[in-house]
């Protein structure tokens, strides 16, 4: 028998995700930091990476937003095979839980409703939902909130096959170092390769999940992971922009199947507000 759950269901855990995710940056994150800052060589580093911190613990004691762009909401939800679902469109149950959050928790408003006529929505609907289908009987719902400054910044492009790795790997460079303080880093470097225009850019931003320190299981990738994220530290930009060792806490990059005439790439920053909770159904 199929597992049967109301969409309302999903109202308040997103709306306490959304809270959460603005207010709290998780202890993976901030232990980095604090490895940065024992890193960092330039003393204008260390004292901008020494307030990245105190702003982070100041956040979430107070339970106030970490930064005051509380971003375009995402939401990513992992649905299980074995679900079945009564109730209200599920989307509209998403933009009931971002609307309740931010509302609650005081959250910036940043979404417009035309691209161009710019006209703010009111309450950072709609969100930016990404179900996916899994195995089991579970709902896995997790918030990530996108600043504008450090995706304004993102690229893709499609390479000729024949530039290999080291196409895309200057490519990638060429993005971080062309942003240069602008992305307020230290910043995560998600990577897609692979797939197709649409998918190469999903996985990308998929990748700035990825906890701080795990590599990707293909050595190869790993391999190249570890490569850029030393070129991206020795280029001087540091932490935002103030100059220094630590541009870059991490490069995480995925990778997919894509057809034989194609080489996409896709770089998603991450700034040093890197905003996600999740929780499960």
């Amino acid at each position: 028998m199929p597992r049967i759950l109301d969409t309302k269901e999903v109202v308040p855990v997103i709306a306490e995700l959304a809270k959460k995710a603005c207010y709290e940056l998780d202890d993976n994150f901030m232990n980095a930091l604090g490895t940065a800052y024992d890193k960092e060589e330039s003393p204008y580093g260390r004292d901008t990476l020494q307030l990245l911190i105190d702003n982070g613990e100041y956040a979430k004691k107070e339970q106030i937003a970490v930064c005051h762009d509380t971003g375009a909401c995402v939401v990513l939800m992992e649905i299980g095979q074995e679900v079945s679902w009564t109730g209200i469109p599920l989307f509209d149950a998403v933009n009931e839980g971002v609307r309740k959050g931010y509302g609650e928790g005081y959250l910036r408003m940043s979404m417009v409703k035309d691209p161009l006529n710019r006209i703010n929505t009111g309450d950072n609907t709609p969100a930016i939902f990404h179900p996916s289908i899994v195995p089991g009987d579970r709902v896995k719902i997790t918030v990530m909130p996108k600043g504008g400054g450090s995706e304004n910044m993102g690229a893709f492009s499609t390479l000729v096959p024949a530039e290999g790795e080291e196409g895309v790997k200057n490519f990638i460079l060429k993005t971080v170092l062309d942003a240069g303080g602008k992305t307020c880093p230290p910043v995560i470097v998600g990577v897609g390769v692979g797939g197709t225009m649409d998918w190469c850019s999903w996985i990308a931003k998929k990748a700035l999940l990825r906890p701080i320190g795990e590599r990707n299981p293909d050595p190869y990738y790993a391999k190249m992971e570890v490569d850029l994220l030393e070129k991206i530290n020795n280029s001087g930009i540091g932490p935002l922009g103030m100059g220094g060792r630590i541009t870059a806490l991490d490069v995480f990059i995925e990778y997919y199947p894509c057809h034989i005439t194609a080489l996409p790439v896709a770089v998603n920053l991450q700034c040093h507000a890197s905003r996600h909770a999740s929780s499960v159904l």
